[in-house]
């Protein structure tokens, strides 16, 4: 197992079910509330953890209680977090979410700690850059910490796996030639390319774009179709495995990606490291939750030995 390093976000989702949205100026009461560990990082860091990946993660969170039960959390899924930064200065990041009944939020995030996660930051862990084989990122912390980070990376000639979400108006080319895996959806790659992405053509169209312009793989998930591969060799179309019942999709990209960096982590070639990701994601859906809707390991294995007649 080679080591994978996970650089990005924590924050504490609080989640509130109403019943209806409140106007401006109307106080209305709240049905029911949840406190759920999230953030992009915190939540592929726990994927990989979960799924037995060798895995240490670069984040901050403040100096309180949701900091706490957030690291508290990556420490049981077997994250390494020893390094990991406490503010002083800012709490926590948070994520308030308001449900109605029909399903659908309103979501005011606070990033709070994350952007003290800055290249100051990183530069004192370099050690850890060293020791990784993989280096996965989101676009929750400073971008400049991002692109130091994958520019660092590269430097030592670690693989390189950027999760753009919340997508970037722009990366720096240079940046982009850095990148071994990058991993939009539809709508990510839509803004990264300036392009419709309403039909797998667009997307196939789009892919090559940023193929072109450095990235040596574009793997783009495509909720119930699946995920695509383009990249030089051309592309490849992975089918979803299908699930009975779909309860919450929050998580599945964050699921997938940390499904996918194990994968490869472990030897596994980019085909079955595609079927493993969608094979974890598939069963994330069919629960409610972000972290706590991560499979095991186990879990995994045994429904790609049904599915595909190994693991």
């Amino acid at each position: 197992m080679k080591k994978i390093l996970v650089i990005g976000s924590l924050n504490m989702d609080i989640v509130i079910k109403v019943e209806n949205m409140p106007l401006t100026g109307e106080t209305i009461l709240g049905r029911d509330i949840q406190y759920i560990p999230g953030g992009k990082g915190a939540n592929q860091s726990y994927s990989a953890g979960c799924l037995k990946g060798d895995v240490t993660m670069l984040g901050c969170v403040g100096q309180d209680e949701f900091g706490e039960a957030i690291l508290n959390n990556l420490d049981q899924a077997g994250v390494t977090i020893n390094q990991m930064k406490r503010s002083t200065d800012y709490p926590t990041g948070t994520a308030v979410i308001y449900v109605n009944e029909a399903g659908d939020n309103s979501i005011v995030v606070v990033p709070g700690a994350n952007g003290q996660c800055n290249s100051a930051y990183l530069k004192e862990n370099d050690s850890l850059f060293i020791e990784s084989d993989y280096v996965l990122l989101q676009m929750e912390i400073p971008a400049e910490a991002v692109f130091y980070a994958i520019r660092r990376a590269k430097q030592l000639g670690k693989t390189v796996i950027l999760n753009p979400a919340p997508a970037p108006e722009a990366i720096p080319e240079d940046i982009l030639n850095y990148i071994d895996y990058i991993t939009p959806n539809e709508i990510e790659l839509a803004r990264l390319t300036n392009t419709s992405c309403d039909k797998l053509d667009d997307i196939i169209y789009a892919s090559f774009s940023l193929v072109e312009r450095g990235v040596q793989n574009v793997l783009v998930t495509l909720g119930e179709r699946g995920a695509l591969l383009v990249n030089d060799n051309g592309t490849e179309h992975y089918k979803a495995v299908k699930t009975d019942k779909i309860v919450d999709t929050t998580a599945a990209g964050d699921c997938f990606n940390g499904a996918f960096v194990t994968a490869l982590a472990e030897g596994k070639s980019e085909k079955e490291a595609v079927l493993f990701a969608n094979t974890a994601a598939s069963i994330s859906i069919s629960r409610a939750g972000a972290q706590r809707s991560i499979p095991s390991r186990e879990e995994t294995d045994r429904l790609l030995e049904v599915k595909f007649n190994y693991s």
